[in-house]
Formats: structure tokens, C-alpha cells, sequence
């Protein structure tokens, strides 16, 4: 392996370029491949969104001071961007940094990534090969060579189908032009999809919230105008959030917004419904579910809106040595502190490259792809990730290793009640951490108690 080689960053979004960020700084050669036109590809496809997390959260420190020493200036911190803002005036200036413009390759999709001369069974020598990346551009696939890898990819582009099984529902693929993923512009470039029709919004996390919002606002607008909300589970905690007690007052106010919607009567709210078959009669859509009672039929719809989250692209790396969570996809080490079937705060510990490393040396999942399927990631988390790994990279151990992470909380959490039994009486006397989600909730209950908390975790 050539030192000369780069280290290769997949995904030009906020965490890709703020690898890119730390590996300059640190002296060591970097090539950034983003797929799409231009930069952040995955947040202009929802770019007319309002983050909830402000400007102080949404910016990387290490590129904040490369920005400010070229004359930038950091906009109002308590303010709160929406994604077009920030890729205008955060991304698309570091981007432009001498330093970083000439590293960056857009239009370029890196499609696989492997050992030079080595599939995964290979063990001889496997160190001492250069990691090989095919590139997909205009012009052909190519094939270049990098010391170390940094997957920053995201799972934008792969959304979950409406099928609850994880698969397709019947008639999906049939019906596609009718169903968008995601948070489509519905008051914007998308508005003529849903003016005067009948939309059904499919999922429970906070791209179904904006997409419901957007709806009510425009059934204000526009006569004729109607929308239904089904969600396959039946506990909304994570969706209406912690109200007052969430430290990002946007994100609580969104929670608290829905919640609302939903028990006003604006929407029908049907919980507990499992998509299976997706039929059509005259021209529209009439969805069939599981529910505890047996079938339901919802419809008939105009559209539908598929916010069922996102999984990660695994076909990338499937020539490589990677350890991940067997059913959340992310790195095995986040999986157990992150799974949505166990509680809803995202609990995530200060972690690094020591998390965030696979079997396959100098390979790393970082960002939202390092949480897989799971829903609770923050930016903050992946700029902290980013900077352990460049420095581990450029073998700065000590740097590396001083991992500090500390994220506003939810003001949610919730765990099995067994759990709760067995360990919150000793909450404040420092649980072993494979109980740290009933400290939580013991934490959240006294300070919604006016109490006071035992400090015990932070939420993603």
C-alpha cells in the first residue's frame, strides 16, 4: 500500500465534508466521492424542510474556524436552518475552500469497494493492500485506490418500502408513480399532487410529522383537500417527543404539533396497521393492512406518502470484512444503545474510531449509516465521530481515544417495564450500562417531577 494513496470519503453531505475537514487538517491526502450533481445530494431532495436542530448544532467546529479564516461568517446560532440553508450557507462555502474544492469529485458514485487482488475470504496480506473503490462517472467506471475508507454514504437513497415485512407490499412497485418517499415539497414544487386530493402518510418518525403538517396547512389552502395517518405501531411516544422538556424546542414542538393534529380530528389516525397489498379501483389507491382485529382497507387515496425511514446500501462494501448490528444494519457496538425496540431516547455514550472500526483495518462507518436502521442520529454525533477516526488515522491514539459527545436530550424515554423494576430504584448509585435505559427513564420522570435528574445519558 502506496501512503500516497488517499483516503477515500463516500458522501460529500455535512459529515463527509467534515472528514474531509479533519484529514486536511491533519495532513493527510483525501478524496471525497458524492454521487449526486453536487454537493449534499441527499438534503436538497428535502431541502425546503426546517431542521429542528439550530445553526450552533448543524455546524462542524473544525470547519466553522476553516470558514471564519477565510472571511465566513457563522450565521445566527439560536436560529434554525432549513436543509436548502443549510447547504447554501454552510456547506456550499466549505466546499469552495481552496483546500477542500480540489478533493471533492462529484457525479461520482463509488459502487463497490474491495481489496486490490482480495475478496472478503482472503486473509494473506490483506493489511498491505490498498483498498480498491469502483467509480461509477459519466465517462465509465473506473477503478482507484485509497489507504483507508470512510463510509459518510448515508441511507437517503434506500428508503423501507411500505410492505411491513421489510419487503415490497404487494402492487408497490405497480402503483410507484403514485407513492413518494421521504418528505416530498408538498407546498412547494409538489403542490399540484395534493391540492384537492385524498393522501395517505405512511410511518411514525419525524419525516411522517413534516409531511402531516404540510398537509393540514395545505387542506387550510385548498378545498378538497384530505389526508389519513397509519402507523404500524401503536405506541406514538417517539413521534409527539418530550414537549417541554426536550432541549431542541424544535423538535418538541413538531411532536407536540402532530400530536395535536391527530387528536383534533383533522386526520384519521390508524395505529397498529401493517401494509400489505396496495389495489387499484378507478383510478385509485385502496390500501390493505394487518391489524390485531384481522384485515382493514383504507382508502380510496390519490396518493400516497411512504415515510417509512431508510436502511443502509449494503452492496457497497459486501466484498468487505464488517461487523454490523444483525438486525439495525449499523456498527455492531451502537446497536445495542440505539435499538428502537428497546427505548425510544437514543441513548448513545461518547464513541470513536474504536466503535465505529470493522474487522476490515482502516475501514469505517461513520454518520447516519453508522445507526443503520435506527432513527435517533444527529449531526453533532457524526462530527464527533469523524474527528476520533481522522485523528486515529493519521495515529494521533490519544486523540482518537478523548472521545467527548454531549447531545440535547429528548425529554423521551421509554423501556421495558422489566427493566424499569430491576434497576431504576438504583439509578443515581451508577447502574451497570446495560441498564442505562431505565436510569434514563428514572432520570426523565424526575425531572418532569420538577426534581432534578441523575444526569445519566443524553439523547440522540
Amino acid at each position: 500500500m502506496s501512503m500516497n494513496d488517499p483516503v477515500a470519503v463516500i458522501g460529500a453531505g455535512p459529515v463527509g465534508l467534515a472528514a474531509a475537514v479533519q484529514l486536511i487538517q491533519r495532513g493527510l491526502p483525501v478524496k471525497v466521492y458524492e454521487a449526486g450533481a453536487g454537493i449534499a445530494t441527499n438534503l436538497k431532495d428535502w431541502g425546503h424542510v426546517r431542521v429542528f436542530t439550530p445553526w450552533r448544532y448543524c455546524v462542524d467546529q473544525a470547519a466553522r474556524k476553516r470558514l471564519e479564516e477565510s472571511g465566513w461568517t457563522m450565521p445566527e446560532p439560536e436560529a434554525f436552518p432549513t436543509a436548502d440553508e443549510l447547504i447554501a450557507r454552510y456547506l456550499e462555502p466549505l466546499a469552495r475552500l481552496p483546500e477542500l474544492s480540489s478533493s471533492i469529485e462529484t457525479s461520482a458514485r463509488v459502487v463497490g469497494v474491495s481489496r486490490w487482488g482480495a475478496d472478503k475470504v482472503l486473509s494473506k496480506d490483506r493489511k498491505a493492500r490498498p483498498f480498491m473503490l469502483v467509480v461509477e462517472t459519466e465517462e465509465g467506471i473506473r477503478r482507484d485506490s485509497a489507504r483507508a475508507v470512510i463510509d459518510a454514504s448515508g441511507t437517503w437513497q434506500t428508503p423501507n418500502p411500505l410492505g411491513a415485512g421489510g419487503v415490497p407490499a404487494e402492487g408497490e412497485a405497480e402503483f410507484a408513480d403514485k407513492i413518494a418517499y421521504g418528505i416530498p415539497d408538498i407546498l412547494g414544487r409538489d403542490r399540484t399532487l395534493y391540492a384537492g386530493r385524498t393522501t395517505l402518510v405512511v410511518g411514525s418518525g419525524h419525516s411522517a410529522a413534516n409531511a402531516l403538517l404540510d398537509l393540514d396547512r395545505l387542506a387550510a389552502l385548498e378545498p378538497g383537500t384530505a389526508f389519513v395517518w397509519a402507523t404500524r405501531g401503536t405506541d406514538l411516544v417517539r413521534i409527539y417527543s418530550g414537549g417541554d422538556l426536550d432541549q431542541l424546542p424544535a423538535r418538541g414542538e413538531l411532536g407536540s404539533d402532530v400530536r395535536e393534529l391527530a387528536e383534533s380530528g383533522r386526520t384519521k389516525l390508524v395505529t397498529g396497521f401493517a401494509t400489505l397489498a396496495i389495489r387499484s379501483s378507478n383510478g385509485r389507491l385502496t390500501v390493505e393492512g394487518q391489524t390485531k382485529d384481522g384485515l382493514q382497507k383504507l382508502g380510496p387515496f390519490d396518493r400516497i406518502i411512504a415515510a417509512t425511514g431508510q436502511r443502509p446500501d449494503l452492496s457497497l462494501t459486501r466484498e468487505l470484512r464488517l461487523d454490523l448490528d444483525p438486525w439495525l444494519e449499523g456498527v455492531k457496538a451502537l446497536g445495542p444503545l440505539i435499538d428502537p425496540n428497546e427505548h425510544s431516547c437514543g441513548d448513545v455514550p461518547p464513541h470513536g474510531h474504536r466503535e465505529l472500526g470493522h474487522p476490515e483495518p482502516d475501514f469505517y462507518t461513520v454518520g447516519v449509516k453508522s445507526y443503520g436502521r435506527a432513527p435517533t442520529f444527529l449531526l453533532l454525533t457524526g462530527y464527533e465521530q469523524v474527528r476520533s477516526v481522522a485523528a486515529a488515522l493519521a495515529g494521533d491514539m490519544a486523540a482518537a481515544d478523548a472521545v467527548q459527545l454531549m447531545l440535547p436530550e429528548t425529554g423521551v424515554c421509554t423501556v421495558p417495564q422489566s427493566i424499569i423494576r430491576a434497576t431504576a430504584a438504583g439509578c443515581c448509585g451508577g447502574p451497570a450500562p446495560s441498564e442505562a435505559d431505565a436510569c434514563c427513564v428514572a432520570d426523565a420522570e424526575a425531572k418532569a417531577a420538577g426534581k432534578g435528574g441523575c444526569g445519566c445519558g443524553v439523547a440522540a
